[in-house]
Protein backbone atom coordinates (compact mmCIF):
# COMPACT_ATOMS: atom_id res chain seq x y z
CA UNK A 1 0.00 0.00 0.00
CA UNK A 2 1.32 3.04 -0.87
CA UNK A 3 1.85 6.22 2.02
CA UNK A 4 -0.31 8.76 0.02
CA UNK A 5 -3.08 6.14 -0.06
CA UNK A 6 -2.77 5.58 3.62
CA UNK A 7 -2.75 8.80 4.38
CA UNK A 8 -5.59 10.43 2.22
CA UNK A 9 -7.61 7.26 4.04
CA UNK A 10 -6.82 8.79 7.47
CA UNK A 11 -7.59 12.61 6.42
CA UNK A 12 -10.50 11.43 4.54
CA UNK A 13 -11.97 9.39 7.88
CA UNK A 14 -10.73 13.00 10.42
CA UNK A 15 -12.61 14.66 8.20
CA UNK A 16 -15.91 13.19 8.31
CA UNK A 17 -15.26 12.17 12.22
CA UNK A 18 -14.89 16.18 12.79
CA UNK A 19 -18.23 17.22 10.41
CA UNK A 20 -19.81 14.71 12.86
CA UNK A 21 -18.99 15.77 16.10
CA UNK A 22 -19.04 19.23 15.15
CA UNK A 23 -22.88 18.04 13.74
CA UNK A 24 -23.38 16.81 17.21
CA UNK A 25 -22.21 19.49 19.28
CA UNK A 26 -24.20 22.07 17.37
CA UNK A 27 -27.60 20.63 16.23
CA UNK A 28 -28.39 16.87 17.62
CA UNK A 29 -30.29 16.55 20.60
CA UNK A 30 -31.18 19.92 20.47
CA UNK A 31 -35.41 21.06 20.31
CA UNK A 32 -36.58 24.81 19.99
CA UNK A 33 -39.94 25.31 21.05
CA UNK A 34 -42.76 28.32 21.15
CA UNK A 35 -44.78 26.83 23.96
CA UNK A 36 -47.57 29.22 25.08
CA UNK A 37 -48.40 27.14 28.49
CA UNK A 38 -44.87 27.64 30.04
CA UNK A 39 -44.02 29.00 33.22
CA UNK A 40 -40.50 30.13 34.71
CA UNK A 41 -40.41 30.57 38.63
CA UNK A 42 -38.09 32.68 40.59
CA UNK A 43 -37.24 32.09 44.47
CA UNK A 44 -38.71 33.85 46.86
CA UNK A 45 -36.38 36.30 48.69
CA UNK A 46 -35.34 35.43 51.97
CA UNK A 47 -37.10 31.89 51.29
CA UNK A 48 -36.60 28.70 49.08
CA UNK A 49 -39.75 28.78 47.86
CA UNK A 50 -40.38 29.22 44.07
CA UNK A 51 -43.04 31.16 42.52
CA UNK A 52 -44.22 31.57 39.12
CA UNK A 53 -43.88 34.76 37.06
CA UNK A 54 -46.37 36.20 34.59
CA UNK A 55 -44.07 35.80 31.38
CA UNK A 56 -44.98 35.09 27.69
CA UNK A 57 -43.62 34.84 24.15
CA UNK A 58 -41.10 32.17 25.20
CA UNK A 59 -38.60 30.69 22.55
CA UNK A 60 -36.83 27.71 24.80
CA UNK A 61 -33.74 25.77 23.73
CA UNK A 62 -33.59 22.18 25.60
CA UNK A 63 -31.71 19.19 25.09
CA UNK A 64 -32.28 15.67 27.66
CA UNK A 65 -29.05 15.32 26.88
CA UNK A 66 -27.65 17.91 29.68
CA UNK A 67 -29.43 20.43 31.75
CA UNK A 68 -26.95 22.89 31.11
CA UNK A 69 -28.03 23.40 27.65
CA UNK A 70 -30.93 25.18 28.35
CA UNK A 71 -31.70 28.55 27.40
CA UNK A 72 -34.95 30.77 26.90
CA UNK A 73 -35.75 34.04 25.68
CA UNK A 74 -39.18 35.70 26.74
CA UNK A 75 -41.19 38.89 27.90
CA UNK A 76 -42.21 39.25 31.51
CA UNK A 77 -44.94 41.53 32.53
CA UNK A 78 -43.69 42.49 36.38
CA UNK A 79 -41.14 45.41 36.26
CA UNK A 80 -37.32 45.20 37.91
CA UNK A 81 -38.23 46.99 41.38
CA UNK A 82 -41.46 44.87 42.31
CA UNK A 83 -39.29 41.80 40.98
CA UNK A 84 -36.31 43.06 43.48
CA UNK A 85 -38.33 43.62 46.49
CA UNK A 86 -39.73 39.90 45.82
CA UNK A 87 -37.25 37.57 44.71
CA UNK A 88 -33.50 36.84 44.91
CA UNK A 89 -31.35 38.48 43.05
CA UNK A 90 -28.45 36.12 42.05
CA UNK A 91 -25.04 37.08 42.01
CA UNK A 92 -22.50 35.45 39.89
CA UNK A 93 -24.81 35.15 37.27
CA UNK A 94 -22.39 34.15 34.24
CA UNK A 95 -24.67 33.36 30.92
CA UNK A 96 -23.58 30.47 28.81
CA UNK A 97 -22.93 30.40 25.04
CA UNK A 98 -25.60 28.66 22.85
CA UNK A 99 -25.58 27.36 19.27
CA UNK A 100 -24.76 30.23 17.10
CA UNK A 101 -28.21 29.31 15.57
CA UNK A 102 -30.31 30.00 18.32
CA UNK A 103 -30.08 33.61 17.93
CA UNK A 104 -32.35 35.52 20.48
CA UNK A 105 -30.17 34.89 23.24
CA UNK A 106 -26.55 36.87 22.82
CA UNK A 107 -24.52 35.79 25.60
CA UNK A 108 -22.18 38.46 24.90
CA UNK A 109 -24.87 41.24 25.50
CA UNK A 110 -26.26 40.16 28.36
CA UNK A 111 -23.02 39.25 30.31
CA UNK A 112 -22.41 43.20 29.31
CA UNK A 113 -25.32 44.22 30.59
CA UNK A 114 -25.67 42.40 33.61
CA UNK A 115 -22.03 43.64 34.20
CA UNK A 116 -23.28 47.35 34.05
CA UNK A 117 -26.52 46.68 35.75
CA UNK A 118 -28.40 47.08 32.21
CA UNK A 119 -29.71 43.71 33.35
CA UNK A 120 -30.33 42.29 36.99
CA UNK A 121 -30.31 38.33 37.45
CA UNK A 122 -32.81 36.51 39.66
CA UNK A 123 -32.18 32.44 41.12
CA UNK A 124 -34.94 30.53 39.70
CA UNK A 125 -34.48 26.95 40.72
CA UNK A 126 -31.82 26.18 42.70
CA UNK A 127 -29.97 22.47 42.89
CA UNK A 128 -32.24 21.68 40.05
CA UNK A 129 -30.19 19.08 39.41
CA UNK A 130 -27.73 19.08 42.11
CA UNK A 131 -25.38 21.44 41.21
CA UNK A 132 -27.12 23.25 38.86
CA UNK A 133 -28.73 26.65 39.27
CA UNK A 134 -31.14 28.27 36.76
CA UNK A 135 -31.30 31.69 36.44
CA UNK A 136 -33.29 34.56 34.69
CA UNK A 137 -32.03 38.23 33.53
CA UNK A 138 -34.73 40.73 32.84
CA UNK A 139 -34.30 44.33 31.92
CA UNK A 140 -36.02 47.03 32.24
CA UNK A 141 -37.73 46.91 28.70
CA UNK A 142 -39.63 43.62 29.79
CA UNK A 143 -36.84 41.06 27.45
CA UNK A 144 -36.09 38.16 30.37
CA UNK A 145 -33.52 35.69 29.12
CA UNK A 146 -33.06 32.33 31.15
CA UNK A 147 -30.67 29.89 31.57
CA UNK A 148 -28.98 27.14 34.04
CA UNK A 149 -25.09 27.25 35.53
CA UNK A 150 -23.02 25.32 38.07
CA UNK A 151 -23.28 26.61 41.15
CA UNK A 152 -20.70 26.53 44.24
CA UNK A 153 -21.37 22.42 45.23
CA UNK A 154 -19.02 21.42 42.79
CA UNK A 155 -15.82 23.68 43.36
CA UNK A 156 -13.00 22.77 44.24
CA UNK A 157 -12.07 23.65 47.91
CA UNK A 158 -9.08 25.81 48.84
CA UNK A 159 -6.06 24.51 50.65
CA UNK A 160 -3.34 26.16 52.22
CA UNK A 161 -1.21 25.29 48.57
CA UNK A 162 -3.30 26.77 46.57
Amino acid sequence: MKGSTLMGGMLGFTAVFAGTLWYFQNYAYYEVSNPTDYTIPLTLAGQQVNEPILARDFTVLSADTSPLKFRACFTVENSIPMLTETYQVYDGATPLKPPSWFDCFDVGQLTDDLASGAAVAFLSIKNQPKGVDQVVAVYGDGRAFAWRQMNDIFKKPQTLTD
